[in-house]
């Protein structure tokens, strides 16, 4: 076999379809979020505004957060030296874990290096912890958390999105005294919808069933201390594992689950995902409790980030573009073409110096490809007006379907 040959037909596929992906290297600057410089292929520079971020409270930049990481770093180095269970668990992770467990009213937490090794860890190692344990997954859950159910070799129900109907039908297909667990998420990322938490909840306690529920898009963002949607509507304590990242709301790095201490040092000692990983350096480890226990008191912050979500939403709509908007601080424009969406991504950034990515297939289904704009309380009004008026500019340049406005 010529493998280069073969490289060759599969990234040409990707080329062909309009979906090859490509990345910019970008230099954040201290202070400056969500204004950063793109460092260009021929080694020029161009000023750009982030508009496709998971910072989405500007916490990477934070004053405390950095002054944790920097206090971290002074006292310890680098690194943490190893796996959680060779040498690599300190202070700081323990503390970290503590404000997460309190985040949440869990008795504990477990760190993970990410969110997605925390899905596909727990998930993944559950049917070893419940022998014969059926999985109902929601069809639009995370890739990590469709990764951990493959991966476990046990028997798995994938549920319409949000359809409780056909999740009811499922739990009843099924042995009443099977082992069972629903995994769904809070807040979808790429249509920006909620999760029917309560519902969900209220089937699983009546078949049985544990429940396992992805925030990362809502922690931090969501609740009156950043808890997340299960915060904001009083029933954290009626889910049993409840799983986060540290990467988005919080701005640093690391993911993490919430649950009891049983549930917890079952997957602690049984995950491989955990137990052969190095653990997250100190540092970050610090910098993350920092941003967490900041977070617990600064609801002007999520007010803010509100306030500039519902603004966008706003003058894009009275433009006519064809916005989601389910309520959440994500913001999707569908295009609905690989090739218009990538090229009308390249002119915001070459044109306009506003980056945003595209967003294709397999991420999203095809025909409902997107440009999704993530706002955040630092990107202030007259970043707003320019990307209001760049987009007006650019989908009038490419002709492309606008609503009818009402007079």
């Amino acid at each position: 076999m010529n493998y280069d040959d073969a490289l060759d037909i599969a990234l040409g596929r990707l080329h062909q379809e309009g979906r090859y992906r490509t990345f910019i290297d970008i230099e954040r600057r201290k202070g400056q979020f969500p204004h950063a410089v793109w460092k260009k292929p021929d080694g020029s520079e161009q000023e750009i505004t982030v508009w496709c971020g998971n910072d989405y409270l500007g916490m990477g930049q934070h004053p405390v957060v950095l002054a944790a990481m920097h206090e971290a770093l002074d006292a310890t180095g680098a690194g943490s030296g190893g796996t959680r269970n060779i040498s690599g668990t300190t202070i700081y992770h323990k503390a970290l874990e503590a404000e997460l467990a309190d985040l949440h009213g869990k008795e504990t937490a477990l760190v993970f290096t990410s969110a997605y090794i925390a899905n596909d860890a727990t998930l993944s190692t559950l049917p070893v912890l419940f022998p014969g344990l059926i999985i109902y997954s929601d069809s639009l859950n995370h890739a990590s958390m469709i990764e951990g159910i493959r991966r476990n070799g046990g028997a798995k129900r994938i549920f319409k999105h949000n359809d409780l109907a056909d999740l009811r039908a499922k739990l009843e297909a099924d042995d009443p005294a099977a082992p069972k667990l629903i995994a769904f998420e809070s807040v979808y990322s790429m249509d920006g919808d909620f999760g029917r938490i309560e519902e969900i909840v209220d089937l699983a306690e009546e078949f049985g069933a544990l429940t396992y529920l992805d925030e990362v898009h809502a922690v931090g963002m969501y609740g009156p201390r950043g808890g997340g949607l299960s915060e904001a509507l009083g029933i954290a304590d009626r889910i049993d594992i409840i799983n986060g990242t540290l990467g988005k709301a919080f701005g640093v790095m690391g993911g993490y689950i919430a649950a009891s201490a049983k549930m917890c040092d079952a997957v602690r000692s049984y995950a491989p995902g955990f137990i052969f990983t190095t653990s997250i350096p100190p540092a970050v480890a610090a910098g993350a409790a920092a941003s967490v226990r900041h977070l617990k008191t600064d609801q002007a912050l999520r007010d803010l980030q509100q306030e500039r979500a519902a603004v966008l939403k706003l003058r894009l709509k009275g433009l006519g573009l064809p916005i989601i908007d389910h309520g959440s601080h994500i913001v999707p424009v569908i295009v609905g073409d690989p090739v218009h969406t990538k090229a009308i991504s390249d002119m915001l950034l070459a044109d306009f110096g506003i980056y945003v990515q595209p967003i294709n297939y397999p991420t999203v289904p095809r025909g409902t490809e997107r440009l999704r704009f993530t706002p955040s309380p630092v990107h202030d009004p007259k970043s707003i007006d320019a990307l209001v008026n760049a987009m007006d500019a650019l989908w009038s340049h490419c002709a492309l379907n606008r609503a009818e406005l009402s007079a």
